[in-house]
């Protein structure tokens, strides 16, 4: 008979596991997440080219010309429509990802301009706000521009009546 192994030592051997399992499974979305970010980068830089405009172009040129060979047959049609369709289905999470990493980063430069400034820190995570709290914040910045709009305007009326 095989002698046991005390319980306690059972338990930290399997947390230990599915803890490395843990480690090696967030290992592995961070690098897909890394490599879908790369990916979607060059894609959306190469997508934003005048080449890119132009070979598009050309495509589509190239397909409208073969019309006539194709006596425009249903098969002729389908295949721009097919390929439009997936290229727009595919560049909608290309766009989409590029738009969340921009917006991601625009955000983090705006906070910490806001952190190093006289600006008032409650507006630092507000893009996490729903429409109306955000709309009150909007309404609030308003009536505060308003009134440094006014006060600028009564000194400026005062040094020009002395």
């Amino acid at each position: 008979m095989r002698p046991q192994a005390p319980l306690g030592l059972v338990v930290r051997q399997r947390c230990d596991l599915s803890r490395a399992r843990a480690a090696g499974a967030m290992q592995r979305e961070a690098t897909m997440n890394w490599v879908f970010s790369e990916i979607a980068s060059h894609i959306a830089h190469q997508s934003g080219r005048p080449v890119t405009f132009l070979l598009a172009a050309s495509i589509i040129a190239c397909w409208a010309l073969t019309g006539p060979v194709f006596n425009y047959s249903d098969t002729w049609q389908l295949i721009i429509n097919t390929g439009t369709t997936i290229v727009t289905f595919l560049m909608v999470f290309i766009i989409q990802n590029t738009q969340n990493r921009d917006g991601a980063a625009l955000q983090a430069k705006l906070d910490e301009l806001i952190r190093t400034s006289h600006a008032h820190n409650r507006f630092i995570g507000i893009e996490h706000l729903t429409g109306e709290e955000i709309e009150e914040y909007r309404s609030s910045c308003a009536a505060l521009a308003k009134k440094a709009t006014d006060r600028a305007a009564a000194r400026v009326q005062e040094r020009h009546s002395r």
